[in-house]
């Protein structure tokens, strides 16, 4: 069972992670020669205060 992590920061819609997770499960799903209901995606969304990025602190970007 193919399993996809993401972690991005907070901010995107249901919309957009809708359409996010309908793409890379019939495409992960087309790749791996699987069934779409075997492919599991995890969201994991960061606060702006918990990321970095090139030594600044996502609130300062």
């Amino acid at each position: 069972m193919p399993v996809i992590q993401i972690t991005m920061s907070r901010g995107r819609s249901v919309q957009q992670k809708r359409e996010l997770v309908e793409v890379l499960t019939k495409e992960t799903a087309r790749i791996m020669k699987t069934q779409e209901e075997k492919v599991r995606i995890l969201i994991y969304e960061v606060s702006k205060e918990n990321w970095g990025n090139a030594g600044v602190l996502g609130t300062d970007m």
